[in-house]
């Protein structure tokens, strides 16, 4: 009788799991730790020390992955073993952020862009593909932008133009705003206290940074012209679906792309999606010999949120 009771409990528990389990659009794994770098090391540009690791070191066209706003370079881990096969990887912490030093300029989005302008002069890197997360997409676009010649494509997902692309617009702190990271800390004698107050003073600095930046008309964007790729999830809930739609309308040529089932870090949540997409777009263009293996196009998904449906009606996903 007990044996009936728990394979009736088992079997209920099973036709229960789909319902219970966490859709992937609201996980947020954990990366690994990164894998030894063939070269990894800080570069002196514009004031500042920028960290920088190189993986698969002159294998292939170079690829240039470009962390979100308040993380680093380790967030690529998922990404980097498999691009790495096939790609010299470049992977670096933006102004500020992970093991880079912030530097007493205001922090603005063309700043980073340049200095990773910087970075790829100082390791003799012509031309790159960039992939760029949140944050890395707004750099990368002002990188297409200023400086066309160094882009052999552009991956920019989940970037926005302007702060009203994003579903909310930060509050900031009134003036005055100090740019230091350390203002508070020589009142805190507690080691603990200290990394708090840093944090606190950088979250201060980005949450400026996002209420009131990026600028980019459609004019700029129109400037455009290497082949991009807009990328968003169809449940990202920072950027606001029709203004990804909107970049992608004002760049020419350019393709809007929506990943099925994921949020704002698509990257972590869906890495072998992730993964196709960069590949995919890497092979559009190349003679069919040149390209991997066949992958099959993907749909709109088939219960995407509202707003992205009515993108996908709208023919917005090419």
């Amino acid at each position: 009788m007990l044996r009936h009771v728990l394979a009736a409990l088992c079997l209920l528990l099973a036709a229960a799991a789909p319902a219970l389990a966490v859709p992937k659009w609201q996980r947020f794994p954990v990366p690994p730790p990164m894998p030894p770098a063939d070269e990894s090391g800080f570069a002196d540009i514009r004031g500042i020390s920028m960290f920088y690791s190189i993986y698969g070191k002159g294998k292939g066209s170079p690829i240039l992955l470009i962390h979100g706003g308040l993380s680093s370079g380790d967030v690529w881990s998922f990404e980097v073993p498999t691009l790495a096969r096939s790609h010299e990887v470049i992977v670096a912490d933006s102004r500020g952020q992970g093991r880079s030093k912030h530097g007493l300029a205001w922090l603005t989005y063309h700043r980073m862009a340049e200095d990773y302008v910087a970075l790829l002069a100082e390791l003799k890197i012509d031309k790159v593909t960039l992939v760029g997360w949140s944050d890395g997409g707004i750099i990368g676009l002002d990188i297409a932008m200023h400086h066309p010649k160094l882009l052999d494509r552009l991956f920019a997902q989940a970037p926005n133009v302007t702060p009203d692309g994003l579903t909310s617009i930060p509050e900031i702190d009134p003036p005055p705003l100090s740019e230091s990271l350390s203002s508070d800390e020589a009142d805190q004698p507690d080691p603990a206290a200290r990394a708090r107050s840093r944090q606190m003073a950088r979250e201060r600095i980005f949450r400026r940074l996002w209420a009131t930046e990026p600028n980019y008309s459609d004019g700029d964007l129109a400037r455009i012209r290497v082949p991009t790729e807009i990328v968003i999830g169809d449940h990202d809930p920072v950027i606001r679906p029709e203004h990804a739609a909107h970049i992608a309308k004002a760049i020419p040529g350019a393709r809007l792309v929506v990943l099925k089932d994921v949020g704002h870090p698509a990257h972590s949540q869906d890495p072998k999606q992730y993964l196709k997409a960069i590949e995919d777009f890497m092979a559009a263009g190349k003679p069919a010999a040149a390209r991997p293996p066949a992958i099959a196009a993907q749909k709109a998904p088939a219960s995407p949120n509202s707003q992205t449906a009515g993108l996908a009606s709208q023919g917005s996903v090419q």
